[in-house]
C-alpha cells in the first residue's frame, strides 16, 4: 500500500535534519510527535506530545497502514530508535527509510526499513545498514560493511570495507574504522579514533591509535 503521509517522532534537531533528507518526491510530513514538551521544530507541521496523542490523531485518518514514520532520534540512542519503531509499528503504521538526494546507495546496497542515509554520504557495494541505523552527514560506509540495528554512524566517520558494526554501537564523528574490524555491540568510538583492531561488546575506545577508555560495566 502506497504511503500517502509521514509523521516524524522526535521534536528536536534531529528532525529537522530527516525532514531535509527526505527530498522534493517524499510523502507529505502530516505531524510531528515527541514524549517531551518543546517548541514545534516546524512553523507549518503540527507539534503533538505523547502516544496517547498520536492515537487519537491516527483514529482521525482512518487508516494507519498508509501512514511512515520517520524516527528523529539521533546520537547514541539506537536502543531508543529500535523500541520505538516497535511502538510505531504497533499503531499499524510503517517505517519509512530516508535517503538524502545528495547521498549515494550502491545499487548492490540494502537498506533497512527505518534506516537513514543522510546528505553526502555514501553506502557502497553489498554494504547493508539495519533498521533505525543512522549514515550522518558525510559518512562512508564501504564495500560488504555490516551495520547492525540502532547504529550510529556519525558525521565524517568512514567505515573501510569488510567492517561490522553490531547492534547498537556508536561511531563519533571522523572516526574511521579499518578494514574487517568487528565493531561489537552497544560499543563506542569516539569522534576522531582510529580503530585497527576489533572492540570489544560496551567498550568505548578514543584516540589515534585507538585505546580503551572504558569497559563495560
Amino acid at each position: 500500500m502506497t504511503v500517502e503521509g509521514l509523521v516524524i517522532w522526535g521534536a528536536a534537531g534531529h528532525a529537522k535534519v530527516v525532514r531535509d533528507a527526505l527530498g522534493p518526491n517524499a510523502p507529505e510530513v502530516c505531524a510531528v510527535f515527541d514524549n517531551r514538551d518543546l517548541d514545534a521544530p516546524f512553523d507549518d507541521v503540527p507539534l503533538y506530545t505523547g502516544h496517547d496523542a498520536l492515537e487519537r490523531w491516527l483514529a482521525q485518518r482512518g487508516d494507519p497502514s498508509r501512514i511512515g514514520f520517520v524516527v528523529a532520534v539521533g546520537g547514541d540512542r539506537g536502543r531508543d530508535r529500535i523500541a520505538l519503531q516497535q511502538k510505531l509499528t504497533g499503531s499499524g503504521m510503517s517505517p519509512y527509510s530516508v535517503v538524502h538526494p545528495r547521498a549515494f546507495v550502491a545499487s548492490g546496497a540494502v537498506c533497512a526499513p527505518g534506516s537513514q542515509v543522510l546528505a553526502m554520504a555514501a553506502v557502497c557495494e553489498a554494504a547493508t545498514v539495519g533498521p533505525q541505523s543512522i549514515v550522518n552527514t558525510a559518512a562512508t560506509v564501504d564495500h560488504e560493511a555490516e551495520l547492525g540495528a540502532g547504529v550510529h554512524i556519525g558525521p565524517g566517520a568512514h567505515l573501510s570495507g569488510l567492517v561490522r558494526v553490531d547492534d547498537f554501537a556508536f561511531v563519533g564523528a571522523g572516526a574511521v574504522v579499518l578494514p574487517r574490524v568487528h565493531v561489537g555491540a552497544g560499543a563506542t568510538i569516539g569522534a576522531g579514533a582510529v580503530v585497527l583492531h576489533d572492540v570489544p561488546p560496551g567498550t568505548t575506545v578514543v584516540g589515534n591509535p585507538a585505546r580503551e577508555l572504558r569497559k563495560p560495566t
